[in-house]
């Protein structure tokens, strides 16, 4: 038998050789397979990118066969499959996994926001420092919201990358504090020193000074100082200004009813272009860059909004409107109306000045001190030219037919104004008292160089090595030196600068303590109020989300739309959201190779 079996097989090959043969065209098969379902579903995954890119609503209404508008992503899919006869085919044909469904989209979009916060975490333990930025908010769908940013310092650009939104229930200072401990835990656990700021926005449990969020998050990040949003903080600076006197309270109040009486109705918004020929700011009592806009149009057309109101009090037919106008005519005609016009319209363009340079992105402690001191310099002037103001009104309109009575000194305009510039510059040293960062970046601007050559800041080095115990004092006081000598720094201008140039020429571990101090001062969050542009693409995203799908979506959506650079900048993005997802359970449809 054993003889038989031989002359059977002879001259082929062995059976394991067969069944190798056999095993290996399989493996050969199955990874074409591999391949296809692979390019399915990173067609699948660019289709939800892009919609998240552009803040597209993935969702249609219906999105059964025959509806007419299926949703953005849908209706993106199948645009796509008339230019890719692969991707047409499957989804003809595909009966296990067409990639299409709410579910498989949702988790597309957790793998991508996996990908990114990993790529955020790398960046973050690449850095020497980081700091954070918080805001919580309710978005339009009642929901507490809390915005998570982080900023820090990478490849020589400074970095603001939102993180996620927390949804809050807990609104008290414990139960903010925790959830940013819990995100904030698992990333800084080896390296708690590493969080040199935190800054925060909203409700006042976020910020109180004494057991605030921010008490809490130092008492386990000791170098986390906390630092004002300075663009917000101008903000409630001058609300607090215009609210400490009755006069004052009356006048914008006067003010902003004009813009509002215009937004009411399309008939005196045509009668406002036809006499005045401009347009009233829209109303929007909480941000002063508003204010800053309604005290300038009122000021430079006052005589045309008297005409406009005239005609409106004489011709129109509705009593409500001829009442409304005869009023706010009456109030432009107000001697004390016109001297807060006046006053105000001198003093908002600096407040409107250094609003705008707090909100820039790139501005550094250096140039923030001086933007700050300028500003002041400037409210002072105003202070003590306000009698050349009332004496310019007076010639100028006289009584308007409103005769004023005589008043003692304490009650006169004058004294008023005085008040109001007084507590503009007080709010403004108090509410910007933290002046660690800025007090690091005056040893590091270059204008003082000459004058630190000769007399060194041995205060300010003390004070900026209190802050910061992570200087080694006696090695910056040697750098500095050196530095403040030389004069190939002395027309640098602003930190980053000055930092490029150490980098770009090796000389990072030569003045390494210098270094360390431009990253914390670069990384401060000194002025921009991010979390509120976040805010802003969170009630975009809240808006096409649908009621029934909940919130799932909302933090893979937000990556996608506020940190569309960084999604751009990883390398193999899509492969690596690819992945992710293929790992994350087991597929009805094989993306894995066999070897």
């Amino acid at each position: 038998m054993i003889c038989s079996t031989e002359l059977a097989l002879f001259g082929t090959a062995s059976i394991a050789a067969q069944l190798d043969s056999a095993y290996r065209q399989n493996i050969i098969k199955h990874n074409e397979q591999v391949d296809k379902n692979r390019y399915l579903l990173k067609r699948i995954i660019n289709c939800i990118k892009f919609c998240g890119k552009l803040e597209l609503a993935l969702r249609g209404h219906d999105e059964s066969e025959d509806s007419e508008n299926r949703g953005i992503f849908r209706e993106l899919i199948n645009f796509t499959s008339e230019l890719d006869t692969i991707l047409k085919e499957h989804l003809k044909s595909a009966t296990l996994f067409k990639g299409t469904s709410k579910t498989v989209q949702n988790e597309i979009l957790d793998s991508m926001l996996e990908v990114c916060q990993q790529e955020i975490r790398q960046q973050i333990n690449a850095a020497e420092f980081s700091a954070i930025q918080c805001d919580e908010a309710t978005d339009i769908s009642h929901h507490c919201q809390m915005v998570m940013i982080f900023r820090y310092l990478h490849e020589g650009e400074i970095q603001e990358r939102f993180w996620l939104f927390l949804g809050v229930t807990d609104k008290t200072d414990e139960g903010l504090a925790k959830c940013i401990e819990e995100e904030l835990g698992p990333l800084l656990k080896d390296s708690p020193h590493k969080l040199i700021a935190q800054t925060y926005d909203g409700a006042n449990a976020m910020s109180g000074s004494s057991g605030g969020v921010q008490t809490k998050i130092k008492q386990k990040y000791q170098n986390a100082h906390f630092i004002h949003c300075y663009a917000h903080q101008l903000n409630l600076i001058m609300q607090r200004a215009a609210s400490q006197n009755p006069k004052v309270k009356v006048f914008f109040s006067n003010l902003s009813a004009i813009p509002s009486f215009f937004s009411n109705s399309t008939h005196r918004c045509d009668l406002l272009e036809k006499i005045v020929k401009t347009k009233m700011p829209k109303v929007a009592p909480t941000r002063w860059n508003y204010n800053i806009r309604t005290v300038s149009a009122v000021f430079e057309n006052r005589e045309s909004l008297i005409d406009c109101f005239r005609e409106l009090e004489n011709k129109c037919d509705k009593t409500i409107t001829s009442k409304e106008a005869y009023g706010l005519r009456r109030a432009l005609e107000d001697s004390d109306f016109i001297f807060f016009l006046t006053f105000f319209h001198k003093t908002l363009p600096h407040v409107a000045i250094l609003f705008n340079q707090f909100q820039s992105r790139n501005k550094d402690s250096v140039q923030l001190l001086k933007d700050i001191d300028v500003f002041e310099k400037a409210i002072v002037l105003i202070r003590d030219t306000t009698e050349d103001i009332q004496q310019t009104v007076e010639n100028e309109h006289g009584d308007n037919g409103n005769k004023r009575r005589k008043v003692g000194p304490e009650e006169r305009n004058c004294i008023i104004v005085k008040e109001v510039c007084d507590i503009i510059i007080v709010q403004t040293k108090e509410r910007l008292s933290y002046r660690g960062h800025l007090e690091a970046a005056s040893l590091l601007d270059t204008q003082n160089f000459t004058n630190y050559s000769r007399y060194f800041p041995a205060k300010i080095l003390n004070s900026v090595v209190t802050y910061y115990p992570m200087v080694n004092k006696e090695k910056l006081k040697t750098e500095l030196e050196v530095m403040y000598m030389r004069e190939d720094f002395k027309n640098i201008t602003g930190g980053l600068n000055l930092l490029s140039l150490l980098t770009n020429n090796n000389l990072e571990e030569t003045f390494s303590e210098v270094t360390k101090l431009l990253q914390i001062i670069i990384t401060t969050p000194m002025s921009t109020s991010e979390a509120e542009r976040c805010f802003s693409t969170l009630k975009r995203i809240k808006s096409f989300l649908r009621n029934s799908m909940g919130n799932e979506r909302l933090n893979a959506l937000a990556m996608m739309s506020v940190n569309k650079n960084l999604v751009h900048n990883i390398s193999n993005f899509d492969e690596k959201v690819m992945e992710h997802f293929i790992s994350q359970k087991d597929r009805r449809l094989d993306f894995t190779y066999k070897h």
